[in-house]
């Protein structure tokens, strides 16, 4: 931390401040999240809806190569998903060996929902804060996600700009 400032300098010291800002987002979004209307989903359940929603009618191998996950577990967790009526499953049009995910109309609703929860909390949170920190985050928070688009399409191998850019892998 810069001793006039008091903020971090060094680009470890801002990784280590964001990532305790996201700690405190996830314990933020965990609170009351059991209480939603739709009924609580787990957080490898809400990064795969996240995917599925970005990459809508994606394979089981594409939705493990963007979450960094093992066919066998994605095939439960989707299995478990479809159970609670958030996935839908069906035959890919050009392959037969090959099945697409889609979110059901349940699955776009939850997502709804805790976006909804999500930014209510973070508003909650900013209306504490002074104005020209506000704007400083903002600034900070558009380039970083800018950053982080192009790093996630660059591991996943997409190289045009998604329509919703809500894919997080912190839940």
């Amino acid at each position: 931390m810069s001793r006039f400032t008091g903020q971090p300098r060094q680009p470890e010291q801002v990784a280590e401040a964001a990532s305790d800002a996201s700690e405190l987002l996830e314990v933020l979004w965990g609170r009351g999240q059991e209480a939603a209307p739709s009924g609580p989903v787990s957080p490898s359940q809400l990064r795969a809806l996240l995917v599925m929603e970005k990459y809508e009618g994606a394979n089981l191998r594409t939705l493990g190569e963007v979450l960094g996950s093992r066919p066998s577990s994605l095939s439960r967790l989707c299995d478990r998903m479809e159970a609670m009526g958030l996935v839908v499953r069906s035959p890919s049009p050009t392959s037969r060996r090959e099945v697409e995910l889609r979110l059901s109309r349940r699955g776009h609703q939850v997502l709804d929902e805790y976006r909804a929860f999500r930014t209510r909390e973070v508003a909650l949170v900013l209306e504490q804060m002074d104005p020209s920190d506000i704007l400083m985050l903002a600034k900070g928070l558009t380039a970083f996600r800018a950053a982080a688009t192009e790093r996630l399409g660059a591991a996943d191998g997409a190289a045009e700009e998604p329509a919703r850019d809500h894919v997080a892998d912190s839940a």
